[in-house]
């Protein structure tokens, strides 16, 4: 089966991602993907809710939690989701060179939050010993919140996988919907990190 669809200035439609069935079943579907993990999310919150006192003697939130590191680390996030945009409008505007571009910022901030993260659990566990182990509030943190990071780990394969695999086919109608649906995803990853900060960090912090 042949994937060449290239698009040109004279025929490119309005929305190359959704041009074909095939682009539009991968937005659907990606919604339906989405909407499951919504849930899983949703229960991973609930029962860090739950358990987010239950810490055994141990360190609590207000303890361990530096919010200037977790700011960082969500204005890198925030960042990446508006590369994430710029890359998306030049596809739409056939621009594949400047797409890769932001795509490729996209994935540099990625990985500095990705790198925060590791700090962070490394600074929880050597500074004050504070383990998956430690508690009941200990393993609701780093279920919900490892969880997250896997999702962007995930997501991160997924675009350099992206990148790296049409960077000399250009754009075309096959590979559109793809990238659109990456930035979906990846936009998903964004708004459930903003929860964490709210409901994990910041009360966390207030106690």
């Amino acid at each position: 089966m042949s994937h060449d669809h290239s698009l040109n200035p004279e025929t490119m439609p309005e929305d190359p991602a959704k041009a074909t069935l095939e682009g539009k079943n991968k937005f659907f579907g990606l919604w339906f993907f989405l909407g499951g993990e919504t849930v899983l999310f949703a229960s991973l919150f609930g029962t860090f809710l739950a358990l987010r006192n239950s810490t055994a003697g141990g360190p609590s939130g207000e303890d361990i939690f530096g919010l200037e590191l977790v700011f960082l680390m969500t204005m890198l996030l925030l960042t990446s989701s508006l590369t994430s945009v710029y890359a998306m409008y030049h596809m739409k505007n056939n621009d594949f060179k400047k797409m890769q571009l932001w795509l490729g910022i996209t994935a540099f901030l990625g990985i500095g939050f990705l790198a925060c993260e590791i700090y962070e659990f490394y600074h929880y566990i050597t500074d004050f010993g504070f383990t998956f182990r430690s508690s009941a509030f200990g393993s609701a943190f780093y279920t919900l919140v490892g969880f997250h990071g896997g999702h962007v780990v995930f997501g991160l394969s997924w675009l350099i996988a992206l990148m790296v695999r049409n960077a000399k086919r250009g754009l075309n109608l096959y590979n559109a919907p793809k990238f659109n649906t990456f930035s979906l995803y990846w936009h998903f990853i964004d708004v459930v990190w903003v929860f964490i900060f709210t409901v994990v960090y910041l009360m966390g912090k207030v106690g």
